[in-house]
């Protein structure tokens, strides 16, 4: 993906926030407690934190949370719906907050948008020592039929490279973590995948795909066929014909510690 496709494609969720907020999945309870195991202590920074789907978590688990976020859209939703949070405007390439002012560092369904050459060391800078840095995913488990079923009618522009499983563990394999920054240093990565699930119906299943970056980027015409033809499979398929069911999904984790 080229610099401008890379930047047209993560600068697309702001004109869907409400939207995002609404359908959007939050990320199993396990998977942030697995993320936050290792952290020296509860100041936690959700970093690239939209419309705050990783931060309700963050804050069931009782950590003190900063939400930072570059969306202005994104950021109101946020603030709506979690008033009591503290929120900055800031990415992960300038984090507005003090140098080793958080023990962890989280990033949901947002980490692959980050330039991590320049916020490699910024999250190295924010993390206390012996700091954890954690990005989670929200995968959709192809091991179900009609969830393998629905990755091929959606195709490669709305369920793309990190959605399912085994496309999720290729993808953070190769992904770039710091292991450096400054004087910092970083230990090897670690994985970890949570069940989990999400009450839909074949509507709001709907809706959720089409707040997926690549069909937000769609043309209108191409975005109309697409989501129709995954309601017509939908309509099919006897485990979502007829009103609400679970999508089964997994939280995957990429975790690394600041040595």
């Amino acid at each position: 993906m080229d610099q401008e496709e890379h930047r047209r494609l993560s600068s697309s969720f702001g004109a869907e926030a409400v939207a995002y907020a609404e359908h959007r999945p939050g990320y199993a309870q396990a998977a942030v407690s697995w993320a936050l195991d290792p952290a020296p202590g509860p100041r936690v920074l959700d970093l690239g934190a939209g419309t705050g789907k990783l931060t309700a978590a963050l804050v069931a688990a009782g950590a003190e949370v900063v939400a930072v976020e570059p969306d202005p859209a994104m950021l109101a939703e946020l603030r709506h719906g979690l008033p009591a949070v503290r929120f900055l405007a800031g990415s992960a390439e300038e984090i507005p907050l003090p140098d080793a002012s958080v023990d962890a560092v989280l990033a949901g369904n947002a980490m692959h948008w980050f330039d991590m050459a320049v916020a490699g060391p910024e999250i190295a800078r924010v993390l206390a020592p012996g700091g954890v840095l954690a990005g989670l995913w929200n995968v959709l488990d192809d091991r179900v039929e009609w969830v393998a079923g629905l990755a091929r009618v959606s195709g490669g522009a709305v369920i793309g490279p990190r959605d399912t499983p085994a496309a999720w563990r290729a993808a953070t394999a190769e992904m770039h973590l710091p292991r450096t920054g400054g004087p910092a240093r970083f230990g090897s990565p670690e994985r970890a995948e949570c069940e989990h699930g999400q009450r839909r119906t074949a509507e709001s299943l709907v809706a959720t795909l089409a707040t997926r970056a690549g069909t937000l980027v769609m043309p209108e015409p191409e975005r109309d066929a697409t989501l129709d033809r995954i309601r017509t499979y939908l309509a099919g398929e006897p485990a979502t014909a007829q009103g609400e069911f679970t999508l089964p999904m997994l939280t995957g984790v990429l975790r690394v510690r600041r040595l």
